[in-house]
Parts: structure tokens; C-alpha cells; sequence
């Protein structure tokens, strides 16, 4: 039998089958042991076979088809490791907040430069709006006129506040699998409550000792959405930092748009952007024509040597 992925627990996974049925899987034990270097070897997204478990109304997953995509960041806990937030996605909703709590711009970078690493087109979501003073306000459409000028379309939306409606979201969700994530307390659930009604996600105030979030929602799990065939949404746990996998140093840059674009015009193949002379991308920033937060979380990118970074 095959079906999709919809749950994930950690230990136990829901499959949605062709016909419409909803069967309780787990994986056996060796499936692990197939050089799979991850948390969570079937993500949310996958496309499975499993078979049925004689008299328990389980089922056993015996094989992933191959994925199209996923996005993935450092396990928080294991650091060699990776864990796949969702696979088989069309976009990234990345929600973002200005405060309460703030989203700092090196996670939204690197967000961004995983999902382009895996050509996955993310649309930026700042939350909020009805919670912040001009000077918030101010910050908030400086991120979009940065993010929208690199080519990712930002919205800025309240999800209290019906000046500002997420509902505006969902034509651009119509027909495609959508991963939604970002950082604890960003109102991920509150906004999956409002884009697919009766899901009532549990939903909690931020801390106001650290102006963090804390984390409501403590597994994957994709929701149908009302607005087409063949639309969904993927609600997943928040996440403090977002630790980059296995990318090399050299390739980095290439997952910044603004520095590939620049970089073709460095004197050596080989520029790191740090110190070379000829270096077409230090040029452009000492023009302004990059911006210097984009250009500190490359640099953060390239010191993720440090294993204990952003667990």
C-alpha cells in the first residue's frame, strides 16, 4: 500500500492513502540504518509504501519514494546530524515578527539560503503589524523593501486585526503544498487557525521575562486547505536557530542572491568575499549595493565549523 505522510510524532506516523484512509505507521528499526543521516528518516511530505500489521490496525513503512525537494536545517540536539523539516514542499511561508519576539535577520538568512540550496521559492510573512509602534512599523517595511527587492515577496499581516488579514494569503497558497515556519511565539498557530478553520491549534503568550516564544505545536503535520485541489499547509514546531547542513564554504554565496550576482565579477574563481583583492562583492557592499545584515549572516555561514552553533 501508498500513501502521503500528513503526521509525524517522532515515533509514529499518520499516512493519508489514495482512498481517503488514515492508518497508523511506525518504521522499523533497520529502516534507520540505510545511511539516512537524520533526525526524523520520513519527514512530513513523503510519499510512502507500507504494509499493514496482521490484527493491530498498524502499519509498518517499508520504503520513501524519492523526494522531489525537502528543507532541512542542523538537528538541535545531534549536530552531525540533519533533520528534515518537510519534504515534497512548493513554497516557504517563513512568519517572521519585528518583536514580541524579534526574528533576527541571520535566521531569516539562512532560511532563505537553505531554501534556495534546495530551489525552494519562499514568500516572507511579517506578523504582527498591529502590535508594533511607528519605529516598529518603520522596521517592518525596511524588511520588505530589502526582501522584496532580492526577488521574495513579503506580506505584512495581523493576525488580530482585520486591517491586515492573512486571508489575503490564500490565493497565493491555492494549489500548492506549503511549508509554514519560523521562530517560537511568531503566531504560526494562530495563523493556521485562521487559514484552515476548526484545526485549533493551541496557541500561548510569549515569555515576557526573555520576549521569547514558547512552543505550542511539537509535531509536523500538513493540513488540507479549502481554497483547491491539491492544496496544503505543513504546521511545524518552532525553531530557535536554524543551524545550516552540509553545505560547503565555497557554495555558500551562491545561496545569497545579491552575492552570486556580484560574484561573477571577481578577479578569482575561487573568492571567499572576506579578504581577496578584485573582490566584485566587497566592492558592492562598500557601494551599499548589499546590505551589510546580509552580508553578516554570510559570514556566519561560513564560521558554522563551530559544532555548537545555533543548537
Amino acid at each position: 500500500m501508498t500513501g502521503l505522510v500528513i503526521r509525524n510524532t517522532g515515533s509514529h506516523y499518520t499516512v493519508l492513502t489514495s482512498g481517503g484512509a488514515r492508518v497508523d505507521c511506525r518504521v522499523k528499526g533497520n529502516f534507520r540504518l540505510k545511511g539516512i543521516r537524520s533526525t526524523n528518516p520520513v519527514a512530513v511530505g513523503d510519499r510512502v509504501t507500507f504494509t499493514l500489521a496482521a490484527d493491530v490496525g498498524e502499519g509498518w513503512i517499508t520504503a520513501i519514494d524519492e523526494r522531489r525537494n525537502y528543507i532541512i536545517r542542523k538537528a538541535s540536539n545531534l549536530s552531525k546530524q540533519s533533520h528534515i523539516l518537510a519534504a515534497n514542499v512548493d513554497q516557504c511561508l517563513l512568519l517572521v515578527t519585528v518583536n514580541y519576539p524579534e526574528t533576527s535577520t541571520t535566521f531569516i538568512d539562512r532560511f532563505l539560503a537553505t531554501a534556495e540550496a534546495y530551489r525552494i521559492p519562499v514568500r516572507i510573512v511579517i506578523n504582527k503589524m498591529d502590535c508594533y509602534d511607528e519605529a516598529e512599523r518603520r522596521i517592518a517595511a525596511m524588511l520588505a523593501t530589502l526582501y522584496e527587492g532580492l526577488g521574495y515577496p513579503c506580506h505584512l499581516i495581523s493576525c488580530v486585526d482585520g486591517n491586515d488579514t492573512p486571508l489575503s494569503l490564500l490565493p497565493a497558497l491555492e494549489g500548492r503544498t506549503t511549508l509554514l515556519s519560523g521562530n517560537s511565539g511568531v503566531g504560526k498557530s494562530t495563523l493556521l487557525n485562521i487559514l484552515v478553520p476548526g484545526v485549533r491549534q493551541k496557541t500561548a503568550a510569549i515569555s515576557d521575562a526573555h520576549n521569547t516564544g514558547m512552543h505550542t505545536t511539537t509535531f509536523s503535520e500538513m493540513f488540507p486547505l479549502a481554497v483547491g485541489e491539491d492544496s496544503w499547509l505543513i504546521d511545524t514546531p518552532g525553531i530557535k536557530g536554524f543551524g545550516t547542513f552540509d553545505m560547503e564554504r565555497g557554495e555558500i554565496s551562491h545561496y545569497f542572491r545579491e552575492l552570486f550576482r556580484f560574484s561573477s565579477e571577481c578577479r578569482y574563481a575561487n573568492c571567499t568575499h572576506t579578504h581577496e583583492p578584485g573582490c566584485a562583492v566587497l566592492r558592492a557592499l562598500d557601494e551599499q549595493l548589499i546590505a551589510p545584515s546580509r552580508y553578516q549572516s554570510y559570514l556566519s555561514m561560513l564560521g558554522d565549523e563551530d559544532e555548537g552553533k545555533y543548537r
